[in-house]
């Protein structure tokens, strides 16, 4: 493994200086020759769409057999490798037209995917498959279940239907994702008022653009009450196109589910989750809330208290001072301000301290890899390798850390390109990214973390570890891409290894049931049809789930962006949750670096991404099939065991 700790200092200092390359090493980005420009982005959609075309034909006219699933999955491979790049490099490429570029490649290619979903012959092919049973016998569970994930993605498609009706749900999924562009670019606008407005006093908190006031965020942790307030309002102001916007999206999610055969699109979305229903998910929420609701009363009551201690105005405890006032608690409980961590968690110690625990628990370390010119959209991005003491190379992940101008402040895990079996009997490498917001090193001061930022940290490498651990034969269950209930349980597992003071300082954790709310929400939307406007749904939601009072004027879901991505799925958090507490309770609290335990974690959920039920996974690991009690049960003693964390 070399020396470590050396390797470490010379990551941070990798982080404090750009990256000097060679011209003659030039290539496009990730590698990708077509890459090198804008344009690029052409030219590799085009070279997939013939390489789509070739296996469409393929899959057709080949007996059925193990070869129907490899040529599914070469073809599912061919247009990821192109619309996931293109998916992160619209958000995060600082140029304007490779952004631009890389979202008319994610229009193009998932139109084409939506058609091929509602390919007759390519499902006749498939079915020919599923329905020989001689066939299927000779086929390995993996096979089998990649074969029947397939057909899956025909059926909610509406491959059943009569042509006119097929046009229909393309025509559908297609002005979905032209929803869900307009959604999510709305929801991260800032919302801009005249500055006269806002008090003098409290103008400098703000962005300032002339005469306007630009605020494109909560400031939850603000300790001026007034700021919190005037952002929470003003962030939060109703935009009427976006309303009628999200109003759009969500009767198009309702008119594609029930015309493909489902109730509603929470019942489409969820059949293939360990949830299974959205009976089962309010069931799970509900009997959660009732569990939590002395705890919640007493948290109040806590909040209540210590805004009476620093607003002697308005005691009452409103939306916008929920953050503030949790963080004030913890403060005063533990006698200290959380940000006097940060000099203890530099950049290069946490990624020492990550590094150190995979060798332990898995065997697994990171090396530093000097890119080629043009392979990064940022000088200030470092590439890892990891490596495996006996498999050798496991994939690579981009560290795309820092703040920069126009980059979105959010952390997130990206699937450049999935691992597979390739039909050479090489095995194809993942690549992901990990895009965080940290603050970028200064003179001769590191990158300092504050605990917050560290369990972001962690929480996205649990995610990196997915990708780069399993060894699935096919592309299209490989890491992350697997039930959205289960893809959660190894980033939140890694949030439970950041808190324990054995693996690098203990620092107070705290669990929100904000987010019982936010699933219900969510939940509500994607159910039936209500016949009213989303903001009523959301008083009527929050009154019953939060606790706090709905706030005339502000309209918070415009500002889920969750409800695109995570559409009848954002309970997932609170069931991975459930899970990731079980698994850290069971197997590692005793020893958070057992490598027995990491091993059979590996063996039994890393390694199968989506190719194993997940369930089934779960239950290998925990040795007993949990049930919604279990899972309810474990949220309970998780935050009971951190009694000094309040609940919001």
């Amino acid at each position: 493994m070399g020396d470590v700790q050396t390797f470490w200092k010379g990551f941070v200092l990798l982080c404090k200086i750009k990256v000097s390359l060679s011209p003659l090493c030039s290539q496009g980005l990730f590698g990708v020759p077509e890459l090198s420009g804008p344009a690029g982005f052409q030219m590799a959609q085009h070279q997939a769409l013939r390489e789509a075309e070739f296996l469409v034909h393929k899959a057709c006219t080949h007996p059925p057999g193990a070869v129907t699933v490899e040529t599914f999955d070469q073809l599912s491979d061919s247009l990821c490798r192109v619309a996931d790049l293109a998916d992160f490099i619209k958000v995060a490429h600082p140029d304007a037209a490779f952004r631009e570029a890389a979202e008319r490649t994610c229009v193009e290619i998932g139109t084409l995917v939506e058609i091929l979903n509602t390919n007759v012959d390519l499902c006749q092919s498939l079915k020919n498959l599923l329905g020989n049973e001689a066939v299927l016998a000779t086929l390995d569970s993996d096979t089998r279940r990649v074969a029947e994930l397939f057909m899956f993605d025909f059926e909610i498609s509406g491959i059943h239907l009569d042509e006119s009706k097929r046009s229909k749900a393309v025509a559908l999924n297609v002005k979905l994702l032209d929803l869900y562009h307009e959604f999510l670019n709305g929801s991260q606008l800032p919302n801009a008022i005249d500055k006269q407005v806002l008090p003098e006093h409290i103008r400098h908190c703000f962005s300032i653009d002339g005469n306007r006031v630009q605020i494109g965020g909560l400031h939850a942790d603000s300790p001026n009450d007034l700021v919190r307030e005037a952002a929470y309002k003003i962030f939060l102001y109703p935009n009427t196109s976006l309303l009628l916007c999200l109003d759009e999206l969500l009767a198009c999610r309702h008119e594609l589910a029930t015309l493909v055969g489902y109730e509603s699109f929470s019942h489409r979305a969820l059949k293939g989750t360990m949830a299974k229903t959205p009976e089962t998910v309010m069931k799970f929420l509900k009997l959660l809330t009732e569990k939590l609701s002395d705890r919640t009363s007493r948290d109040f009551k806590m909040m209540k208290e210590m805004k009476k201690k620093t607003h002697t105005t308005n005691p009452e405890v409103m939306p916008w001072d929920h953050a503030y006032l949790s963080s004030a608690i913890r403060t005063e409980m533990f006698n200290i301000d959380p940000s006097i961590y940060s000099p203890y968690f530099s950049l290069g110690a946490c990624m020492e301290g990550l590094n150190r625990l995979f060798m332990q628990l898995l065997g697994v370390y990171f090396q530093a890899e000097q890119p080629k010119m043009g392979e990064l959209w940022s000088e200030d991005v470092r590439k890892l390798a990891v490596v495996h003491e006996t498999e050798g190379l496991l994939g690579y992940i981009y560290c795309d850390f820092f703040r920069r101008p126009d980059k979105p402040h959010q952390d997130c895990h990206f699937t450049i390109r999935g691992g597979r079996l390739r039909e050479d009997g090489v095995y194809q490498l993942p690549v992901v990214v990990l895009m965080l917001s940290l603050p970028p090193p200064s003179g001769r001061t590191p990158s300092l973390l504050t605990p917050s930022m560290v369990e972001n940290l962690f929480h996205e490498m649990g995610h990196a570890m997915h990708s780069m651990l399993g060894r699935t034969h096919y592309q299209h269950v490989t890491g992350t891409r697997c039930s959205t209930d289960f893809a959660e349980v190894p980033s939140i597992l890694m949030e439970y290894f950041a808190s324990d003071y054995r693996v690098l300082s203990q620092f107070a954790r705290h669990y929100q049931t904000g987010e019982i709310f936010y699933a219900a929400l969510d939940q509500v939307y994607h159910g039936k049809p209500q016949y009213r406007s989303t903001t009523d749904i959301l008083r009527e939601v929050q009154e019953k789930f939060y606790g706090l009072p709905y706030v005339h004027d502000t309209a918070w879901q415009l500002r889920f962006s969750h409800l695109v991505g995570y559409g009848a799925k954002y309970y997932s958090y609170l069931m991975s949750r459930a899970v990731a507490s079980m698994v850290w309770r069971q197997c590692f609290l005793q020893d958070p670096f057992s490598r027995v335990m990491g091993e059979r974690y590996r063996r039994e959920m890393l390694a199968h991404g989506g190719s194993k039920e997940p369930v089934l996974m779960v239950q290998g690991m925990l040795q007993k099939t949990p049930t919604i009690e279990d899972f309810v049960d474990a949220l309970v003693l998780d935050l009971n065991a951190n009694v000094k964390s309040p609940v919001l």
